[in-house]
Parts: C-alpha cells; sequence; structure tokens
C-alpha cells in the first residue's frame, strides 16, 4: 500500500479537488509520524504545507488538536495570516503560524515547513557552535543552516523580516535556545531533512556526553556528504522512498492496516 492509498478511514468530500486531497493525506501522515516517533510538544507547534493552485492558502493543525488527532478532514485552511479561508469547527493559531507565514511568504522554493523543539535539538540550539558536522548526519547539514538570535516566544509580526534574512537562502532555521524550522519542497523532502536534522542532534548531544576529543572532519568531506545526499534525493528518489517506508512502518506499529 502506498502512502497516498491510506486515508484513516475517510473519503474525499464532493468539494475537494484530488491534488488537495493528496496532500491532506500525506500531511496527516506527516502529523502522526512526529508524533509516533516522539517529537511533538504536546498540543504546540506546527507543520504547514502550501496547497497545489491556490496563492498563499495552506494546510495546518487545528489548534488544541493532538497531532495523532490530526485527520485529512480536519487540517485547517488558512491564509498567510493564519486565520482560516473555510469554515471549520476548529480554531486557528493565527500567532502560532507566525514563523511558517514568514517563511512561505518570502520563499516561493519552500511549500512545507516543520516547527520543532526536541530536547537533543533544543539543546543544540544553547550552544555557540550550534551543529558540528561531524558526524554522518550533521556532515549532510554543511551549509544548509542559518541561524537566528533568540528574542523570545516566536509570536510577532515584527520578527519576521529578521528570521528570513537569518534564515537566507538555507533550509534550515536554527532558532537559537528554542528549536528549528525545517522548511523544503514537498512534505517527504522536509520531513527526510526533519529527520537528519534530528539524528545529527542526537548523536551530537551523546558525543558531548563522552569524555575524549572528537574528530573533526574537514570541510571538503562536510561539504561532499551535503552534496551528495542532495544528489540522492534530487535523482533517486530517496526522500520518497524514506517517506513511505516509515509511513508503513507507522501503520503497521498502530494496527491501522
Amino acid at each position: 500500500m502506498k502512502a497516498t492509498e491510506f486515508s484513516y478511514g475517510e473519503s474525499k468530500p464532493a468539494q475537494c479537488s484530488d491534488a488537495e486531497w493528496a496532500l491532506r493525506i500525506e500531511l496527516t501522515h506527516c502529523y502522526r509520524l512526529v508524533d509516533y516517533l516522539g517529537w511533538t510538544e504536546m498540543i504546540f507547534n506546527h507543520i504547514s504545507a502550501r496547497l497545489p493552485g491556490e496563492e498563499n492558502h495552506y494546510l495546518v493543525n487545528p489548534f488544541a488538536l493532538n497531532y495523532n488527532e490530526v485527520l485529512p478532514s480536519n487540517l485547517l485552511k488558512v491564509g498567510l495570516d493564519g486565520q482560516l479561508v473555510e469554515p471549520s469547527e476548529y480554531k486557528a493559531n493565527p500567532a502560532g503560524f507566525a514563523l511558517h507565514s514568514a517563511i512561505h511568504g518570502a520563499r516561493d522554493d519552500l511549500h512545507c515547513v516543520i516547527h520543532t523543539h526536541t530536547t537533543p535539538i533544543s539543546a543544540v540550539t544553547m550552544k555557540k557552535s550550534g551543529f558540528e558536522h561531524n558526524d554522518f548526519y550533521g556532515a549532510q547539514l554543511f551549509g544548509r543552516i542559518g541561524y537566528h538570535e533568540f528574542e523570545g516566544i516566536t509570536l510577532f509580526a515584527e520578527e519576521k523580516e529578521r528570521m528570513l534574512a537569518s534564515l537566507g537562502s538555507k533550509n534550515i532555521l536554527v532558532l537559537r535556545n528554542h528549536g528549528v524550522a525545517v522548511c523544503e519542497r514537498d512534505i517527504r523532502r522536509t520531513f527526510f531533512l526533519l529527520w537528519t536534522v534530528q539524528r545529527a542532534a542526537e548523536i551530537q548531544s551523546a558525543g558531548r556526553a563522552m569524555g575524549g576529543e572528537d574528530v573533526v572532519l574537514q570541510d571538503e568531506v562536510r561539504q561532499k556528504c551535503a552534496d551528495l545526499t542532495q544528489q540522492l534525493i534530487r535523482n533517486d528518489g530517496f526522500a520518497e522512498i524514506f517517506f513511505e517506508a516509515i509511513v508503513r512502518k507507522m501503520l503497521k506499529a498502530q494496527k491501522l492496516v
């Protein structure tokens, strides 16, 4: 079974296009995966995805629902201001969408944004060195990270331009003393990037807890790793294969299939 073939028992509403319904299913998988892997922050944070053919409209989770309660049908359609553009029994959380709307509004190449602050990621964001790129996963992130200084809880529109300047043309925004936002051209690539960031943070945190001196990789090796990963994703469908496999694993583990 392909990921797009499992819709959590729901049928496509008549007014919903095939493209939108497929995106809703894929985004639901992404929310459920973040929950399955233990990367949630209770009801907080967002994963947003740009709707195909609809300018500045995005899908995002209903506020107050757990990630494992997200369904294709209850995902909210919002504008850049985080406000509903279609009626729903659920409320949006415009304040929490500030980070996402800033990225979506400025970067047409980024169609999905995931914001998390797991313990390993938050620990790395507190260190002046940030991600050190000396392990298998960290090396893949070389040259892809922008850093933004902590200004408090990310709620206010006035911070948007500064966050965008910190992100630049990169795909990962480290929010110092907070968490990360990872962004890519589709949900599957964004999830694969999040997986890589999470693993890099876990390994770096574990390494920092051990005694002894680290083997420091040369920038040439780091860049080679980062470039090769992107080549595999572009040419060999790495992210798509990975996403399909982990969705199958999750659905089977939860006895949904």
